[in-house]
């Protein structure tokens, strides 16, 4: 996924067992790359692409996928498009949805205290090893060694989608052109896939996104405009 993943396990379990866990998310993850890269030919996402592998024929990860992005293209009114650059590129929804369900599993295997961070995009549960609620720093757009906020929290899920690392690769598929206007989208929810995919579509939205992130219940956001500006909801999860 072009990205770096990192684990914390905050719970108290035998060495051997941690190290189970840890396997399992990472074996995961590199499951989730070969299939869904867009830098690898021969990934299935690619040959899917390419018409070399039929929707009768895909795997049922990537069938999920498919059907995801095609809701999220609809609640979105098109602004997430998964075929936004002109191929099939899911990313804006694989990361957190990847990064999401290792988080379930490690729920369901009793991990109840963890950190997945998959680039940024960060899904938390339970308490820190501190045995406090969970911090996340979201970058400072400008500033790569600093934060713009901090977020707190034992059941969080943190998405960002910008463009000071990339570039301006988000899609605007109204224009065919590089979205503008925002700068970084932060987006916190339940289901990190989701987060991802409603930051990137915001992002594609530009200055309209932040009237559209605004109009979610079931979502908060922050919002950093390209000329400086940041806007929150009431209700982010902020801390000092």
């Amino acid at each position: 996924m072009g990205t770096t993943i990192t684990l914390d396990l905050a719970d108290d379990l035998s060495p051997a067992r941690l190290r189970e866990l840890a396997d399992d998310v990472f074996t995961w993850m590199h499951e989730v790359d070969a299939r869904f890269s867009t830098y690898q030919s021969d990934s299935e996402v690619c040959r899917f692409d390419r018409g070399e592998v039929l929707l009768s024929e895909a795997s049922a990860d990537l069938r999920f996928v498919l059907e995801a992005c095609a809701d999220l293209w609809g609640v979105t009114d098109g602004f997430f498009d998964a075929y936004a650059t002109g191929g099939l590129d899911p990313s804006g929804y694989v990361k957190g949805w990847a990064a999401q369900v290792a988080s379930d599993r490690l729920l369901a295997a009793g991990a109840a205290n963890h950190c997945v961070n998959a680039g940024g995009d960060v899904r938390v549960r339970g308490f820190s090893p501190t045995g406090e609620p969970w911090r996340i720093g979201i970058r400072h757009p400008w500033d790569e060694m600093a934060t713009c906020l901090v977020l707190a929290g034992t059941d969080l899920a943190v998405a960002t989608s910008g463009v000071y690392e990339r570039g301006r690769h988000v899609q605007d598929p109204r224009r065919g052109a590089p979205a503008t206007g925002l700068r970084s989208v932060t987006v916190v929810g339940s289901d990190l896939g989701v987060a991802d995919a409603y930051a990137t579509a915001a992002l594609a939205m530009g200055a309209a996104g932040i009237g559209w992130l605004d109009r979610l219940t079931d979502h908060t956001y922050a919002v950093v405009t390209d000329d400086a500006r940041q806007f929150h909801s009431a209700a982010l999860p902020q801390t000092a």
